[in-house]
């Protein structure tokens, strides 16, 4: 099974948003006061627990605990902060994002496989 990696840091999201020029990279904005956002959590690790895209690395940011990391990734990758959203970018931009009860195993697979 893949794991996600929680990033809690504006350093982590710089290496981050560096390594994605060599891989892919998933990242779910989580808050840990919503409960539509534990299901997307739920649906982000059901995928994980398939068959996850090797191609990819996946991460986590939780939007209360990590304000200043959320407010970054939604300013350098131009995409409208929500919670719960998942994000695909690569090369630091962003390919494909969703958020609230379209983030699912379902929608996940689609998109990476």
């Amino acid at each position: 099974m893949a794991e996600w990696k929680e990033i809690t840091t504006l350093d982590e999201w710089e290496q981050l948003k560096q390594q994605s020029a060599e891989r892919q990279v998933l990242l779910l904005k989580h808050s840990t006061r919503c409960p539509v956002s534990t299901s997307a959590l739920e649906e982000y690790e059901s995928y994980l627990a398939g068959n996850p895209n090797a191609n990819t690395d996946y991460y986590l940011v939780k939007v209360i605990e990590s304000r200043p990391v959320s407010n970054q990734v939604a300013e350098d990758l131009g995409v409208t902060h929500a919670s719960p959203q998942i994000i695909l970018f690569k090369d630091g931009k962003s390919v494909w994002n969703t958020s609230h009860w379209s983030v699912t195993n379902k929608h996940i697979t689609a998109v990476l496989d």
